[in-house]
C-alpha cells in the first residue's frame, strides 16, 4: 500500500524493535505496557505486527531494524476460534489518518486466516474515541470488567469488552474472512 508517496506493510515484531516500540509505547498510553510484557509476548510467540513505512528523506525519527519508520503496532493472542487483541498503537504523530483502521482490518484478515471466529478486546471505559473507532469496525460491546485496568494513585479503571463476529463482518464487507482489504490512499485519510 501507499500512502503520501511512501509504500507502508506489516512486519513482524522483533527483539531488535523492542526497545523502539516500548519508547513509541510510553508515548501513546498514560499507562503503557512493560518492556516486559512486550518480551513475554514473543517469548509466547503472539502474533505482533509493526505497521512501518518507507523514511522520507525528511525524516528524523528513529528507524526500526530494517530501516523503516513507526506507524503503530498490533499483538493479538489466539485461542480455539477465536483471537484476542493484546494491545494495538498508533503512534501519536500518526494519528488521524486511518491507520488503527488499517491495523484492525490485518488482524481480522490474520485472525480470520487462522480460523477463528471472533475478535475479542478490551478497551478503556474512558476511552471514548477507541470505542467509537472499535464500533464503526464492527465490534459491539458485550461487557464490562471492573476495576481492569490501573488508574494512577491506587485507582482502577473498569474496562468495556467488545467482540467482532468475523464470519458476520466479512458479509458486511462483502469479502471472504481471511483476504486483506486493499485500501486506497484515498481510503485511507478519511
Amino acid at each position: 500500500m501507499t500512502h503520501q508517496g511512501r509504500k507502508l506493510h506489516l512486519e513482524p515484531l522483533t527483539e531488535a524493535d523492542l526497545e523502539l516500540v516500548w519508547e513509541a509505547e510510553k508515548r501513546a498510553y498514560s499507562h503503557p505496557w512493560s518492556l516486559g510484557n512486550f518480551r513475554d509476548a514473543l517469548k509466547a510467540n503472539y502474533p505482533s505486527y509493526l505497521l512501518v513505512a518507507q523514511p522520507q528523506p525528511s525524516d528524523t525519527s528513529r528507524r526500526t531494524s530494517t530501516g523503516h519508520i513507526l506507524l503503530g503496532y498490533w499483538i493479538a493472542m489466539l485461542g480455539v476460534e477465536e483471537a484476542h487483541l493484546l494491545n494495538i498503537a498508533v503512534l501519536p504523530e500518526h494519528r488521524r489518518q486511518g491507520w488503527a483502521v488499517w491495523m484492525l482490518e490485518s488482524l481480522a484478515a490474520w485472525a480470520g486466516a487462522q480460523q477463528a471466529q471472533w475478535i475479542w478486546l478490551e478497551v478503556r471505559a474512558s476511552n471514548q474515541a477507541a470505542q467509537q473507532l472499535y464500533r464503526q469496525f464492527g465490534f459491539a460491546p458485550v461487557g464490562n470488567r471492573k476495576a481492569y485496568y490501573p488508574a494512577g494513585q491506587g485507582h482502577r479503571e473498569d474496562a468495556v469488552v467488545m467482540s467482532l463476529n468475523l464470519k458476520l463482518r466479512a458479509v458486511q464487507c462483502q469479502q471472504p474472512i481471511g483476504v486483506a482489504n486493499e485500501r486506497t490512499e484515498h481510503e485511507s485519510t478519511k
